[in-house]
């Protein structure tokens, strides 16, 4: 009996002896990854504070991902040749002089090129959006590629299911890519139909079990739909039901965005990449890039960001454009946990006097970004940033504007997992009738909106204000 209890001591220790190398050695990880400070520091206190469960998170969300390739330079510059064919009559000749530097550093960062000759259609509300989708799938002739991090299983996405089902079964091409942990309450089974019928489905950054430790966290957060080369829809919405029917306590407002023109090229090369990523096909036939006529006078580059490589280009080319405002900066996100550069770029512009106003959900979906979010609030507006709350149900629109000049509309959450760990796309426009159309939406919004008022603000009960903050530590991991 002694003998085996002194045995299971032993064992204990070298276990113990174990986990005290892997701890360190994680942490030693963590810094030296060289990664944001602040993210190092929130993982860094995780692992101190909660080793056993900081360990098993930072397996699942914190192993650095930016070394990885999405796709490489021979197939990128395969999957380039068309549509870089197609944009030398359409690259916009004179890009507009203020955002001159911003054009160039997207399209040097991102190989995001100004299109000019484009048509954009705002949907401000989900059922009209989905209304012209379906619209527009049932007229194509070749091909549909789909793109959403959450396709549920409801009536919603079954309607869609439905239709893509029907086009398949008239030859059409339909290729679809599904977040694999934005989509992981559906059952295979419902993709499966698709793919009885013809379908090429695929899910991005399956997580199985083997993978668990490297993919989880970093998700594609992209929602396209591109139909013959000829038109697409980008934006803030998924296909699920919520959309439609929002909460109890409210209506889902968002905002998504249809472009035709030479642009639906730039849609269509990064699905392409993304599909390269899930299926290690790659699709470069001519066909799926058109020659498309001249739809309107908007001229815009489609920007997106990954979470590997050097550049975080929809984060950088949002620094830009807020320090470059002169007259006002309106933002509408679900979120507002900005990076330390953006923050510091917001305050700096209202310190300047611009006038910068950041519209966000009186009620989030999530509780700890909630919380996370209000830390931010004293101070931006202590700069003069003025923050209002959306009442008349959920804001989950992405948009930035500034001066009459430019908008971007996304997918692209003011936040660290946007800026940092997601896929993203976004459309940047130069488009004064464009940008005037928005600012309208931003402003009736606003209508619905209460305003932040900073001393009411400070005295919020001390408890909530250090929960606040305690919870913003983990901000750039939540």
């Amino acid at each position: 009996m002694l003998l085996q209890i002194a045995a299971s001591g032993t064992i204990a220790h070298i276990l113990e002896f174990f986990f005290l190398i892997i701890w360190v050695g994680t942490i030693i990880v963590v810094i030296t990854e060289n990664r944001n400070p602040v993210k190092t520091l929130a993982w860094a206190m995780v692992l101190v504070f909660l080793p056993i469960l900081g360990f098993v998170l930072y397996l699942l969300f914190g192993l650095d991902m930016r070394k990885e390739k999405i796709i490489g330079r021979r197939s990128l510059s395969q999957l380039m040749k068309e549509p870089l064919l197609n944009y030398k009559d359409y690259v916009a000749p004179n890009p507009p002089e203020t955002y001159e530097k911003l054009t160039r550093m997207m399209r040097h960062a991102g190989q995001a090129y100004l299109l000019a000759g484009n048509r954009v259609t705002p949907f401000t509300e989900f059922p009209a959006m989905l209304h012209d989708m379906l619209c527009a799938i049932h007229s194509a002739r070749h091909h549909i590629h789909v793109q959403f991090y959450i396709f549920m299983d409801d009536a919603v996405g079954r309607l869609l299911r439905d239709a893509l089902i029907d086009k398949a079964r008239q030859g059409v091409k339909i290729r679809l890519l599904y977040d694999d942990v934005g989509s992981w309450k559906v059952k295979n089974r419902f993709f499966r139909d698709m793919v009885k019928e013809g379908i090429e489905v695929y899910p991005f950054g399956e997580v199985k079990f083997a993978a668990l430790t490297r993919r989880v966290n970093y998700r594609n957060h992209r929602k396209l739909v591109i139909v013959d080369g000829q038109l697409g829809y980008i934006g803030g919405m998924n296909i699920a039901e919520r959309y439609y029917k929002g909460f109890s306590w409210g209506g889902w407002r968002d905002t998504h965005i249809r472009i035709e023109g030479m642009a639906v090229n730039a849609l269509q090369t990064s699905f392409f990449v993304d599909w390269h990523y899930a299926s290690r096909m790659l699709v470069d036939e001519p066909v799926y890039f058109p020659k498309v006529e001249r739809k309107g006078d908007t001229d815009m580059q489609i920007v997106t960001s990954y979470p590997m490589g050097e550049w975080k280009t929809i984060m950088q080319g949002l620094l830009q454009v807020i320090s470059q405002s002169r007259r006002y900066l309106y933002i509408q996100t679900p979120y507002f946990m900005p990076t330390e550069p953006i923050l510091m770029a917001l305050r700096n512009a209202a310190l300047a006097g611009v006038d910068v106003r950041i519209m966000v959900p009186l009620r989030g979906d999530s509780l700890l970004a909630d919380l996370a979010s209000h830390s931010y609030y004293k101070e931006v507006m202590t700069a003069g940033v003025k923050i209002y709350q959306y009442e008349s149900g959920y804001l989950h629109a992405k948009m930035i504007l500034s001066d009459d000049n430019f908008v971007t509309i996304g997918s692209t959450n003011m936040d660290f997992r946007s800026f940092e760990q997601n896929f993203e796309i976004n459309a940047f426009i130069y488009d004064p009738d464009v940008v005037e159309t928005m600012k309208q939406i931003f402003l009736a919004d606003q209508q619905s909106s209460l305003r932040v008022i900073p001393a009411d603000w400070q005295n919020r009960p001390l408890w909530k204000r250090c929960l606040e903050s305690l919870v913003r530590l983990l901000s750039p991991i939540l």
